[in-house]
């Protein structure tokens, strides 16, 4: 089985379970954070809607650099509202998962590389950069976000089994 198709299921659900999270950010809570070293709700939600976009990235050039020397840095998109968010994520989540769909193994073992001001950061095969730094990482701010929605009283969706709000599967 090529690695992609192996991959593509993993992915559904994920962004499945990313969405549903992402369903539940009330707008009037973006600002909201839980310390004041925390990012606001607002910040994560748009990180994690973000963050499939990093897959097209990844699989069509061979690094990435945060702070490139002369030009700026890595923006995040701006939203205002749950509608542009869920947008933003539905965008991200489908030209993510053509891409994924279209690569071959040969282009999933190549090497990828980040850097910042052009010190690289890590180096992996992309499918390791599709596994840990996209799908793992916006598994990890999920949970997060999770927290933030359970400290303002906002029904937590069920992902890998029932929630406290969602008892049944």
């Amino acid at each position: 089985m090529p690695m992609n198709q192996a991959l593509l299921p993993e992915y559904d659900h994920e962004m499945a379970n990313t969405r549903k999270t992402l369903e539940r950010v009330p707008e009037e809570k973006f600002d909201w954070k839980p310390h004041t070293k925390s990012m606001a709700m607002g910040a994560l939600a748009v990180h994690i809607a973000s963050m499939p976009e990093w897959a097209g990235m990844t699989l069509n050039t061979s690094e990435f650099d945060v702070r490139p020397a002369g030009a700026q840095s890595y923006q995040p998109p701006v939203v205002k509202t749950r509608a542009e968010l869920l947008s933003l994520f539905d965008k991200n989540s489908a030209d993510a998962r053509a891409a994924i769909a279209a690569a071959n193994d040969e282009s999933l073992m190549t090497p990828w590389s980040l850097l910042s001001s052009g010190k690289t950061i890590f180096t992996m095969p992309r499918v390791a950069v599709l596994r840990s730094m996209i799908m793992n990482h916006m598994i990890h701010h999920r949970a997060q976000l999770g927290v933030y929605l359970r400290l303002n009283d906002v029904p937590v969706p069920a992902t890998y089994g029932p929630s406290a709000d969602e008892g049944a599967m």
